[in-house]
């Protein structure tokens, strides 16, 4: 129950005056200051000023295209990477916003040399090589606050990759099977990378992987359901449904437990099943009306035990 709410249902059953509910109130602490108020506020203030300054830095060089030479930008951009690593050491205290600054400088440096220079990379090799630079960043901050963008990056070059390795952007093939299990695989392993496995020694935590595993969730789902709009059910759909099972096992453990990825993956999965009872239930020779009663019944029978799963798994955890 809400605690402001239970305090009015106590001051209207034992018919307080205004006195008396105010001293009920400030015994439940509603004048006090939110714990942790002044740990957190000050350090999302500055990383929200980071994202900001970032982004802004970005879109000034955009708006102001005409006004700066080619040298003049590029001289800019890296200035603005090497004074926030600069600052990031000399000032411990605002590290994690400085190396998130640089963070995003790297990407608007490689965006601005891709557009000038147009080499001929693939959009998913910037994206790669800004995620490997970015690495020594992640390991000195040791925070979340740059292992999520981090996560977000990866996952990018990895589909990019997809698209670009497989032979019909527009169709999934199961002959483009080991292309599809190789990005699903870079995303997951990119998860047991930020996991509390390593934590030790990346010092992530719970966001960069909830974050990922959503990622490879939604990656691995929407591959492996357009797989069913062929006259067969492919292999990718069958791949995509045993790793997500997989990694749901993993996720259900007491060592990899968490109720957030586990609902992510779970949906995932859910998804999947559902998507091969329609395929099955509307290919066949059979009554549509009576197919899709069934369909919303299997897929409300599967949604509750599920449920019912988490939830037992989740009492379990807290016991």
């Amino acid at each position: 129950m809400d605690l402001r709410l239970a305090v009015y249902q106590l001051a209207s059953a034992h018919a307080l005056d205004a006195q008396q509910t105010r001293q009920l109130q400030e015994v439940a602490g509603f004048q006090r200051e939110p714990a942790r108020l002044a740990y957190w506020l000050p350090r999302g203030v500055a990383v929200l000023g980071a994202v900001l300054l970032g982004m802004g830095l970005i879109c000034w060089v955009a708006a102001n295209w005409e006004d700066f030479g080619r040298m003049g930008r590029f001289a800019l951009l890296q200035a603005v990477l090497a004074a926030a690593c600069v600052g990031a050491f000399a000032v411990p205290r605002a590290r994690v916003p400085l190396l998130l600054l640089a963070l995003l400088a790297i990407g608007g440096l490689f965006a601005y040399f891709g557009q000038t220079y147009q080499t001929g990379a693939d959009p998913w090799q910037l994206f790669a090589l800004w995620a490997v630079l970015a690495l020594p960043l992640c390991f000195v901050a040791r925070s979340d606050v740059l292992w999520t963008p981090w996560m977000l990056i990866l996952a990018t070059a990895a589909t990019l990759w997809m698209q670009a390795q497989a032979r019909h952007s527009w169709r999934i093939d199961s002959a483009d099977l080991g292309i599809f299990v190789s990005g699903w695989l870079a995303v997951l392993l990119a998860c047991a990378f930020v996991s509390p496995l390593l934590a030790r020694w990346t010092g992530a935590g719970s966001w960069a992987l909830r974050l990922g595993l959503v990622l490879a969730t939604i990656l691995i789902t929407g591959t492996a359901v357009s797989a069913l709009f062929g006259h067969d059910i492919e292999s990718p759909y069958w791949a995509g449904l045993g790793l997500l099972l997989v990694a749901g096992v993993l996720l259900a453990t007491g060592r990899f437990f968490d109720v957030f990825g586990l609902s992510a993956v779970a949906l995932g999965i859910n998804t999947l099943l559902v998507g091969g009872l329609t395929h099955v239930l509307f290919n066949g020779q059979g009554d549509g009306v009576g197919a899709l009663a069934m369909l919303g019944l299997l897929a409300a029978v599967l949604l509750a035990l599920t449920v019912q799963g988490i939830l037992w798994r989740t009492r379990r955890e807290t016991a």
